[in-house]
């Protein structure tokens, strides 16, 4: 379970689940599981122009993602976000789809990128990853207060001068990072899991956004960890245990947060009876 190539997939996995719960907490914070799902499966189109035209993956994926994240918030202004983000999502596939129908040679890679191969990941991409997740980490840093107002309260963060038009674009410019990341390694469907499922879990568990934040994080690597544990004992595909634990993390995260909020309920409730007239 530690063989050479084993080591690799433990330190990617690692980085991009520590990325992905602290992304994925403002993710779900603002309400934008459907641009994590756009970017990702839409970006594929930028690793397949890349190979087209014999440039690196990563390097058209990042383009994509970039772009597709302008478009959103471009489009955003003057449309509803769902909508700009679904119109967005289209653009991307069917350009990926004119890439494709020009080449033979991009079928493993599809699949790859859709599905991942966090078992195959080569030493060559460590260091591409751990830039791209210390560039979001850093700008979830800086942006960290404006972002988090403009998420939670946007009348306020307009009333302070925080322009939320330019938070949406930072956002999406940092989500189009994670995708440029994660995407290579853990491919498109499972950096959407890891984006939604541990950060939506840990946000049942605590209204507090730093502890909510950290939970999501240590939820992303137990998911990944355990994942990766289990697919080499059973040789079945990391993709389905990752998809897996994901959707039971918050599962079990809403089923505490219900709990709690009943309890809190029954502890509010009036317990003496009026006298009787």
């Amino acid at each position: 379970m530690f063989a050479s190539f084993m080591v690799n997939a433990w330190e990617a996995a690692t980085i991009v689940a520590a990325v992905a719960g602290v992304v994925g907490f403002f993710t779900v914070l603002r309400g934008s599981a459907f641009a994590a799902h756009a970017l990702p499966n839409g970006a594929f189109a930028g690793a397949a122009g890349a190979v087209l035209i014999g440039a690196n993956t990563i390097v058209g994926l990042g383009v994509f993602s970039l772009a597709g994240a302008g478009v959103i918030a471009g489009m955003g202004r003057r449309a509803r976000s769902d909508v700009a983000t679904a119109l967005t999502i289209v653009l991307m596939l069917a350009t990926g789809d004119l890439f494709l129908s020009h080449t033979s040679e991009y079928a493993p890679e599809i699949f790859s990128l859709l599905f991942g191969q966090v078992l195959g990941v080569s030493t060559s991409k460590l260091v591409p990853t751990a830039v791209l997740a210390a560039l979001c980490i850093l700008a979830v840093m800086v942006l960290y207060r404006p972002l988090m107002i403009s998420s939670v309260a946007p009348e306020v963060a307009q009333a302070r001068g925080i322009n939320t038009r330019m938070m949406d674009l930072a956002f999406l410019v940092v989500l189009a990072l994670v995708t440029t990341m994660a995407v290579p390694v853990v491919g498109s469907l499972l950096t959407f899991s890891l984006l939604i499922g541990p950060p939506a879990a840990a946000r049942s568990l605590t209204s507090r956004p730093l502890v909510a934040m950290g939970l999501a994080v240590l939820c992303a690597l137990l998911t990944v960890w355990g994942s990766i544990a289990i697919s080499y004992e059973t040789n079945l595909p990391v993709g389905f245990f990752v998809g897996s634990i994901s959707a039971f993390a918050y599962t079990v995260g809403r089923g505490w947060g219900a709990w709690q909020q009943h309890r809190r309920n029954r502890l509010l409730r009036p317990t003496t009876r009026p006298a009787a007239a």
